[in-house]
């Protein structure tokens, strides 16, 4: 499979044993060290540099070309669930999970993919009850939801802890533009008014052509590599502390699942491109200045164009109420929830029942004073 081109999503599991029982280790966010549940003993994750921050970024045109090293590159074992198509990595032993994105059975399958390995991640900083708190506020804030989903989402059910896929885009840009730079100045005229004469003063822009260049670094861009979940809910988990990012180890996944991307090299620079010439123009504006501005054309030219495919800590909920499934994220840094949500159709009925008699009393009131 090239290297850009986009896999489908998969759920790894790493397992580490524990040097003194044997048992699983997993990573805990409170500590930052492994540890075993079993007999308590802890294990220091060491970095796989000497500067643990200093994360290598790739070059893009490589990247786009389809010409990355093997050692970029790896395979994993997948299984597709039949609800949502979501792909999980089986435990070797197990012959059916659960989907995490959807909470439906998922029985095992095979298939292997080649995708661009992870070069960053960023571990999770919040354990799961605290990550389980915020859902929980979260839930208990929303207006019109049906009585019974807060008890529901209450009932025990554990999060899964998920690493989802992110790419990140480096470029620096000059860009030259022409345009124009607007003045505004005022005309006085005079006018008739309820049969008066009033003079009023209309303002008017003068245009005057305008050429120059603008200059910008663009620094770690995030674009989401997965569509397992509405790109609206996990871009609103943001902002993500990238100072937090650290090279990948997979110890910081022991106890947690990592997806593959689904949004291919390609796709994901085109989305960062979106971004940056949003950005170009804020700038091309400023430079323009005046009170208006138009822009004619601007001539972007990138170079020094790196990236990297990163891992973002999400603690996820999927639950299934009155037959539909319904999904809660919690940014597995900063506690951000965000999720879809059910709206109980008698709630609403009763809240438009009350506002139509408020606003009755109201008239009533007013016509009696008047």
């Amino acid at each position: 499979m090239p290297a850009s081109a986009p896999p489908t999503t998969i759920l790894q599991e790493h397992r580490f044993p524990c040097d003194t029982c044997g048992s699983d280790l997993r990573y805990d966010p409170q500590t930052g060290h492994l540890q075993c549940d079993h007999c308590g003993n802890t294990q220091t994750i060491a970095s796989p540099w000497a500067a643990p921050h200093q994360i290598a970024e790739i070059d893009l045109r490589r990247g786009l070309a389809k010409d990355l090293a093997l050692a970029e590159m790896e395979e994993t074992r997948v299984s597709k669930c039949p609800n949502c198509a979501a792909e999980v990595e089986f435990d070797p032993d197990s012959q059916s999970t659960e989907c995490p994105f959807c909470a439906t059975p998922v029985v095992i399958d095979s298939g292997v993919h080649r995708h661009i390995k992870p070069r960053g991640v960023m571990p999770f900083g919040l354990p799961e009850e605290t990550a389980r708190a915020a859902m929980n506020d979260w839930l208990g804030g929303l207006w019109f939801a049906p009585n019974g989903l807060q008890q529901y989402a209450r009932k025990g059910r554990r999060m899964e802890g998920i690493y989802v896929p992110y790419w990140t885009f480096d470029a620096q840009t000059d860009t030259r533009y022409r345009g124009e730079r607007g003045t505004v100045y005022y005309e006085t005229r005079t006018v008739m008014r309820d049969g008066k004469r009033q003079q009023v003063r209309v303002p008017k822009v003068r245009w005057r052509g305008v050429s120059g260049r603008v200059s910008r670094f663009f620094d770690d861009v995030l674009v989401l590599a997965s569509r397992s979940l509405p790109k609206r809910y996990t871009d609103a988990l943001g902002p993500w502390d990238m100072a937090d990012l650290s090279p990948y180890a997979p110890e910081y996944l022991a106890g947690f699942r990592a997806e593959g991307y689904t949004v291919g090299l390609e796709e994901g620079f085109d989305e960062a491109k979106v971004h940056m010439d949003a950005m170009i123009r804020r700038d091309v504006t400023f430079d323009i200045g005046g009170d208006r501005q138009r822009i004619h054309a601007m001539d972007v030219d990138m170079s020094a164009m790196t990236f990297k495919h990163v891992l973002l800590p999400v603690w996820l909920a999927a639950y299934k109420y009155r037959g539909k499934s319904y999904r809660f994220v919690v940014n597995g840094q900063s506690g951000r929830v965000q999720g879809e949500r059910p709206f109980s159709a008698i709630k609403i009925t009763l809240a438009v029942i009350a506002g139509l008699i408020l606003a009755a009393i109201a008239g009533y009131i007013y016509a009696v004073n008047q």
